[in-house]
């Protein structure tokens, strides 16, 4: 009989365009599918991420005829006893290159080692258009800038997409393998309290990305920095989670060389760039690429914790901010132009770390990826790699009028503001008269202060 191979999921949740499953067709006919429930990734996960990513979990299971295996408990155990259960050829991933993943392959490698079966762990792809450690510079080192890198990204070229859909290989049932796991149960239930989250899985990610190829794209370019629009792409959910492969992205803007696909690509590039980035230097997913930053005088004590409750809560009394924070704990997503406005405001109006704020944000985004989230904040903050300069201080006022400039974005996520007309709502203290000053907080400090306080600490460094 043909011994089957395991197709492990993890950021791969889809059938199309799956190298794996060729990988795992050039050994075998049939394979068993499986998704490892990792107690040391969930309890990282808030529930936003946890809920979506129990959607996309479900869905590949409808796509899978109720063929995925739900197992739950270290993968270092899960999978080598599920090898010895079924007598597998060999177990299938997309290679992983974040600090926990990593190690987490590593010591699956060394248990199905020890086991003496040679079942090998075959990873083939990875979540990205080009695998971290691959964009080397002509010395052989890695770049640490994000516009050579971005060069070299595109001429290096990235893989067409794999021919792989639900019939690439005979799934087998997994009804009577021990230790199956009701999905539901296994994620929790959300509860009707939670965000209002995009709709999960591989088809829903398609239907996205085809949609906005054809209505929107073309404005992608001038449009991306405004909130009030809501004309971004929306794909950053499902690309977390791979239900959709940036190869897809850029195949289907192959032939085009205008603005909007060439930002697009851009975008793209930033995503693999941080990922390189992370890979390279794990130890900046905690802290500073820049060490200089290490000598940073922050805030701290009860005022500091009030200052970041305001911030949390979306009531600091500048619009743009509360309105980004309101719209992160309502939807588990904010507009990236927001993210920075948001993150420079707690870095250098606060004087906060940023690591709070990517705490933060990893306990409510959806799209909460290691790598692009913690090295976005690096980037506003001013200690990343190819960081903004940190005396580059965002003006919470002038960018949420340079890029909400009909103050609908505000509008729609401050409700205590609405009655304040156009752009004038970016700065509602001028107008105490069209709102109850009971329910929207004054500023809580004063930014031209603390721009000068910004600069000065970083004189010192």
């Amino acid at each position: 009989m043909t011994r089957p191979a395991i197709m492990w999921f993890r950021r791969d949740l889809r059938l199309a365009d799956l190298p794996p499953l060729l990988a795992a067709v050039d050994r075998t006919a049939e394979a068993i599918a499986v998704f490892v429930l990792d107690d040391a990734l969930l309890r990282t996960a808030g529930g936003p991420r946890m809920a979506f990513l129990a959607g996309c979990v479900n869905a590949l299971n409808d796509d899978l005829n109720g063929r995925l295996l739900i197992l739950r408990g270290p993968p270092e155990e899960a999978i080598p006893a599920l090898v010895r259960q079924v007598d597998a050829d060999s177990v299938h991933i997309s290679a992983d290159f974040g600090p926990y993943g990593t190690g987490r392959d590593s010591a699956v490698r060394d248990a199905l080692s020890a086991t003496g079966s040679g079942v090998p762990l075959i990873a083939t792809g990875s979540p990205y258009a080009v695998s971290p450690g691959r964009i080397v510079n002509k010395t052989g080192n890695p770049y640490q800038v994000f516009t050579p890198f971005r060069r070299a990204w595109l001429d290096h070229g990235w893989h067409t997409p794999a021919h792989t859909d639900a019939n690439t290989v005979r799934w087998l049932d997994p009804t009577d393998v021990t230790g199956r796991v009701a999905i539901d149960s296994a994620f929790g239930d959300p509860g009707s309290d939670g965000p209002q989250l995009l709709a999960a899985g591989e088809r829903a990610a398609q239907k996205r990305w085809r949609a906005y190829l054809h209505d929107d794209l073309d404005s992608y370019s001038d449009e991306r920095d405004r909130p009030d629009l809501d004309t971004t792409t929306r794909l950053s959910a499902y690309l977390k989670f791979g239900c959709l492969h940036p190869r897809t992205i850029l195949h289907d803007i192959r032939s085009r060389s205008d603005e909007n696909a060439r930002t697009l690509r851009s975008e793209l590039a930033w995503r693999d760039f941080y990922a390189d980035v992370l890979y390279r230097r794990p130890d900046t997913a905690r802290h500073n690429y820049n060490k200089k930053f290490d000598n940073l005088r922050h805030d701290s004590g009860p005022h500091a914790d009030a200052a970041f409750e305001a911030w949390c809560s979306g009531r600091t009394g500048y619009p743009i901010v509360d309105a980004g924070m309101r719209q992160l704990l309502a939807e588990g997503w904010m507009h990236n132009r927001v993210r920075m406005i948001v993150a420079s405001f707690l870095t250098k109006d606060l004087h906060l770390p940023w690591w709070w704020g990517a705490r933060h944000f990893m306990t409510y985004l959806v799209d909460g990826d290691l790598a692009s989230n913690q090295h976005g904040w690096q980037w506003t903050a001013g200690c990343g790699t190819d960081a903004a300069p940190y005396f580059r201080v965002f003006n919470p006022t002038g960018q949420g009028e340079r890029f909400d400039p009909n103050g609908d974005y505000v509008r729609r996520w401050v409700p205590e503001l609405r009655g304040i007309k156009g752009k004038a709502v970016h700065q509602p203290w001028k107008h105490s008269e069209s709102f109850d000053s009971a329910d929207y907080p004054a500023p809580i400090v004063d930014h031209a202060a603390q721009r000068l306080e910004a600069l000065a600490r970083y004189d010192e460094l």
